[in-house]
C-alpha cells in the first residue's frame, strides 16, 4: 500500500548516533562546490562570478557525523553574506545551525578588471584569481584571510647587463595574502602585485602598445627578489597603519631560458621583521 502524501515518514538519522572512538575531527564538510557569487568591487560596481568553495565545521568526538545537506541549504539561503564585511555573520549563523564550535569557509574565484592598452587605449578584461578564507568560533574568535594571484612580467637584470642587445623576459605570478584588520579591497592587493613587476599585463595590445610594454619592462628590470621586496614595502605601509595583522607574498617566475622556475617569498607579522628584510 502506498503511503499517503501527507504522512511524515520517520527515517533513522545516523549522524546523530554516538561514536565511541573518542577522536575529534578538526574539519568536516563539503568541498569543490561551484557556486555563483555577487561581489562589490572597489569602484562600487557589483560583479558576478563563480566561486569554488568549501564549508566545514569541527566535529566533537562523540558525534558520528555532521549534516552535509545543511551546508548546501545554508549556501542557498545566505550566499549574499559571503562578503568580506559580512562573512562572519554568515558563519556564526551556520555554527548555530550545525551546533559546532568552529566553522570554516575557503573560497577562490576569478574577477575580471578593465585594463586599457598603454598607447592605443583599447579596453579589455584581465582576469585575476582571488581568495577569501574565514573562520568563526563559538567563543567569538574571528579570523579572515584575503588574497590575490596576479600575472605580471619581469625582465632579467642580469641578462640586460651582460648582453650586447636584448634581455630575456618571463611571466611571473605574484601571490599576496593578508589578514585584514580593516577592509582591504582585492584590487588594492592586485595594484601592489602589478606595481612590483617590470610591467603589468594587458588583455589587448596593438603594435604601438607592445613596443611600449617591451621597452617599459626593459627599462625596469626585476629579479624575483626585487619583485617581493618592492611588494613588501607596500605591505609594510599597511602594517604600519595597522590595516593588516599579517602578510605572505611570493613571486614565481616561469623562466624562459631555463627548464626550472625561480621563486621568492616573504612572510611577516611585525613591522620590525619586515623592515629588517628589505
Amino acid at each position: 500500500m502506498r503511503n499517503n502524501s501527507s504522512e511524515v515518514i520517520s527515517l533513522p538519522d545516523m549522524q546523530k548516533s554516538r561514536d565511541e572512538r573518542g577522536i575529534e575531527i578538526d574539519r568536516v564538510g563539503v568541498s569543490n562546490v561551484r557556486y555563483p557569487l555577487n561581489l562589490h568591487l572597489r569602484d562600487g560596481d557589483p560583479f558576478n562570478t563563480v566561486a569554488n568553495l568549501s564549508l566545514s565545521v569541527s566535529l566533537p568526538h562523540a558525534e558520528k557525523g555532521t549534516h552535509m545537506s545543511r551546508f548546501m541549504t545554508f549556501l542557498n539561503e545566505k550566499s549574499q553574506l559571503l562578503q568580506l564585511d559580512t562573512v562572519h555573520m554568515a558563519l556564526e549563523e551556520l555554527g548555530h545551525k550545525m551546533q559546532s564550535e568552529e566553522v570554516f569557509l575557503d573560497m577562490e574565484f576569478p574577477v575580471f578588471l578593465k585594463r586599457h592598452a598603454p598607447v592605443t587605449g583599447i579596453e579589455g578584461l584581465l582576469d585575476f584569481n582571488c581568495v577569501l578564507r574565514a573562520m568563526y568560533t563559538r567563543e567569538g574568535q574571528r579570523d579572515t584571510l584575503v588574497g590575490v594571484r596576479a600575472n605580471v612580467t619581469s625582465c632579467c637584470p642580469c641578462s640586460k647587463e651582460i648582453s650586447q642587445y636584448g634581455a630575456h623576459n618571463q611571466r611571473s605570478e605574484v601571490s599576496i595574502f593578508v589578514c585584514p584588520k580593516e577592509h582591504v579591497w582585492f584590487e588594492d592587493l592586485i595594484d601592489i602585485a602589478e606595481k612590483s613587476a617590470s610591467s603589468q599585463l594587458y588583455p589587448i595590445l596593438k603594435r604601438a602598445d607592445e613596443k611600449n610594454v617591451t621597452e617599459r619592462a626593459y627599462d625596469n628590470p626585476k629579479f624575483v627578489e626585487d619583485i617581493v621586496r618592492d611588494a613588501a614595502i607596500e605591505l609594510l605601509e599597511l602594517l604600519k597603519r595597522d590595516a593588516i595583522a599579517w602578510f605572505y607574498l611570493s613571486s614565481n617566475n616561469n623562466e624562459s631560458i631555463h627548464n626550472d622556475d625561480a621563486f621568492a617569498e616573504i612572510e611577516r607579522r611585525e613591522v620590525r621583521d619586515v623592515a629588517s628584510s628589505i
